[in-house]
């Protein structure tokens, strides 16, 4: 199975937990067996292994999210990188091209594209796995994902099927309707539109051909920026009259707000969280090290992070992101390819940060030039470089890097640190990169 898992979006809906780096799909809110907890994408790509282990998977997604991707998958998931932000036919396209050029898939094969985020089972998957098998058959230029609709909602946008067969053709589409239009689709056996496709590769190369110029992966990376935000909806979907649906009956659930997140949550506290026994219906998501005391409180989402502290009505959450707009503020904590950090505290002229690294990666080799910096190692073992030399650290070890001095640490294993930033003038755009090999 070839699967294009498309990754996007801030997740403001979910604030604190969410900002624009660190997107709903890679909080970690899922408990697994061993007592753990994993994120959305995690789930999803562990389910995807677990129903097809040579499944070829890629995530569309944005730069910023990079980082986190391989610090969750690690290093042997596909990414296609979407320059910019141009909406789902050109990022569909891109990750189409990139199959194809980078990743050398061939086009006969089917693809599958689904969201990242759906929380379901491993049967999902298997239908997933079945609709891939369908689109091969070339019945269809293009076969969707029906959701069984066990509510009329008017969250979702409705696919009407000709017959009532487990693979129909399309009758129509119909936009997200108010409560009663909702009631009188379900009547007519509508399915909710979950955003999941299959094609063969060839198909959308050629359709990205037609409304797109451009030769190969390369040329249309480089110009992505030049292109038109459309939906892949509205530029493929709704233009094509070869086009079948395949129904979905299983479990099913857009985590996309607080509502829906915590229906999903096996327990009502993550981190140090205590109800008393008059609360109902209150769940407690605490990033923090001090504890949160909740009483008397029903319906009611309590969310503690670096980035704030959200009490809210469980209902009236789905209406936060215009709030959250107006907030202007840095980012606390981000997960990055060689580990995470998480931001202390914020003077005027410095900042205290708490850097873990993953055993065997290393920070870019950098250098600042309006700050100093210290570096304090507090657990763990590794090697800091210096203007080109070379000195091993452990904990209890201090490191200063005056402002233009080139620097990087190395850690041989979990390395532990805390950073002081000190300097007039602050920002992340303060770094020059330089080109070093390491050995490991």
């Amino acid at each position: 199975m070839n699967i294009v898992l498309l990754s996007g979006g801030s997740g403001k809906r979910l604030w604190p937990l969410s900002n624009d780096v660190r997107s709903k799909q890679f909080i970690k809110i899922f408990k697994r067996e061993d007592g753990t907890y994993e994120s959305m994408v995690q789930r999803v790509y562990r389910q995807i292994r677990k129903v097809d282990p040579k499944a070829e998977v890629t995530i569309a997604t944005a730069k910023s999210q990079v980082s986190a991707i391989h610090n969750q998958l690690g290093d042997e998931v596909g990414i296609s990188i979407e320059p910019c932000r141009r909406d789902t036919f050109p990022a569909i396209a891109l990750a189409s091209a990139y199959l194809a050029d980078v990743r050398g898939v061939d086009p006969e094969e089917a693809v599958v594209v689904c969201p990242v985020d759906p929380y379901v089972e491993d049967d999902y998957f298997q239908a997933l796995k079945a609709l891939g098998d369908q689109a091969a058959k070339g019945e269809a230029n293009l076969v969707l994902i029906g959701i069984q609709p066990t509510y009329p909602s008017e969250k979702y946008g409705y696919i009407i099927p000709r017959e009532d067969s487990l693979v129909s053709t399309v009758s129509s589409f119909k936009e997200k309707p108010d409560l009663e239009t909702a009631r009188t689709y379900m009547e007519q056996g509508a399915l909710w539109n979950g955003g999941v496709f299959a094609y063969k590769l060839s198909y959308v190369l050629d359709k990205a051909h037609q409304l797109i110029e451009f030769t190969d992966y390369a040329d249309l990376f480089g110009k992505y920026d030049t292109l038109k935000k459309i939906s892949f909806d509205y530029a493929v979907v709704e233009q094509e009259k070869e086009i079948q649906v395949m129904r979905f009956a299983g479990q099913w659930k857009d985590l996309g707000t607080w509502n829906t997140l915590t229906e999903a949550m096996e327990e009502n506290t993550i981190g140090e969280a205590i109800l008393d026994k008059t609360c109902e219906n209150v769940h407690i998501v605490n990033e923090m090290g001090v504890p949160v005391l909740a009483m008397g409180m029903s319906n009611v989402v309590i969310s503690a992070s670096p980035e704030g502290i959200l009490v809210a009505d469980k209902d009236q959450s789905s209406y936060m992101k215009p709030l959250v707009d107006q907030l202007d503020q840095q980012i606390m904590f981000a997960e990055k390819s060689w580990g995470s950090f998480r931001v202390l505290d914020v003077e005027k002229e410095s900042m205290t940060i708490k850097v873990t690294l993953n055993p065997g990666h290393s920070m870019n080799y950098h250098s600042h030039e309006y700050r100093d910096e210290v570096w304090t190692v507090i657990a763990g073992e590794g090697r800091t470089i210096v203007d080109g030399m070379e000195q091993k650290v452990r904990p209890g070890d201090v490191v200063a890097m005056a402002a233009g001095c080139r620097h990087t640490i190395l850690a041989d294993t979990e390395l532990q640190l805390i950073e002081v930033q000190l300097g007039k003038e602050i920002n992340v755009h303060d770094k020059r990169k330089y080109d070093l090999e390491i050995r490991s």
